[in-house]
């Protein structure tokens, strides 16, 4: 189902929405043309807003990630922006897909030589742009006040001795903060979805917002459901929506492995 019909189904009920709609920059899609007029997208955006908005508790949140091109970096903050006249930015979270760190920035006690590198980008042919190793997760929420579990996704100290000296810090957990380092997971064969997030995005999404008063989560762009392994990982109910049938069928074979049934048809 399209989910400008699906959304006005779930008024008030969803806790969580995370997704990642198509960027518009001519991905490979099955059932979906990748290339509208910039104006066209971006009205499409904005009703896409309105129904989520729509649909979320007072208390939800909704996890949009958006990518682009290196050549038109601006395309993710103008569909940040009209999701934001219908509902209010609370975080913007850079995700790093890719990193590299020269020796020359490593503490010397850490026994590393050499730089070093971590995660996996699609390269840029040509000199005039950079490789694009992040994308945005914006997080919008109906009043931009929503409290968090924070430390749920949380990291430990480098410094130990932080733990019981700082006013409130009573474990050895700290605020992660807003840039999140979440590789793809290796592959050794072509991916079936050309824009896919991995499962561990979503789930630190849900976990942020806090599991127990998820309630539900959907996602209106559901592809092939790394947002529902997420949700059964962490046994929140989950919806999601597809117009693509093959995607459908990936999803459901992922969702039935997540909860350990194996990959048994479904019609």
């Amino acid at each position: 189902m399209d989910c400008l019909k699906g959304l006005p189904l779930l008024r008030d009920r969803v806790g969580v929405i995370v997704t990642s709609p198509p960027y518009n920059i001519g991905k490979p899609y099955g059932k979906y043309y990748d290339d509208r007029p910039v104006d066209e997208y971006l009205d499409w955006m904005s009703r896409v807003a309105r129904a989520c908005k729509e649909s979320l508790t007072d208390d939800g949140s909704l996890f949009l990630n958006v990518g682009g091109k290196p050549s038109d970096p601006l395309t993710p903050l103008r569909v940040a922006q009209r999701f934001a006249e219908v509902l209010a930015l609370q975080n913007t979270i850079i995700w790093v897909k890719s990193i590299a760190v020269s020796e020359k920035d490593i503490p010397k006690d850490r026994g590393i030589d050499g730089d070093i590198t971590f995660g996996h980008y699609q390269p840029v042919n040509g000199p005039a742009f950079l490789n694009g190793c992040f994308e945005y997760v914006f997080h919008f929420s109906k009043l931009g006040r929503n409290d968090l579990h924070k430390l749920s996704v949380g990291v430990s100290y480098q410094d130990k001795s932080n733990v019981g000296r700082w006013q409130g810090v009573v474990a050895d957990k700290r605020d992660r903060g807003n840039t999140w380092f979440i590789p793809y997971e290796t592959i050794n064969e072509s991916r079936p979805h050309p824009s896919t997030f991995p499962v561990r995005l979503p789930e630190m999404c849900i976990k942020l917002h806090g599991v127990e008063r998820a309630k539900l989560v959907v996602d209106p762009f559901m592809g092939i459901g790394s947002t529902a392994v997420a949700s059964v990982k962490l046994d929140v109910p989950f919806i999601g929506f597809e117009v693509d049938p093959a995607y459908i069928r990936i999803a459901r074979k992922r969702i039935n492995l997540a909860r350990g049934e194996g990959p048994r048809s479904s019609p």
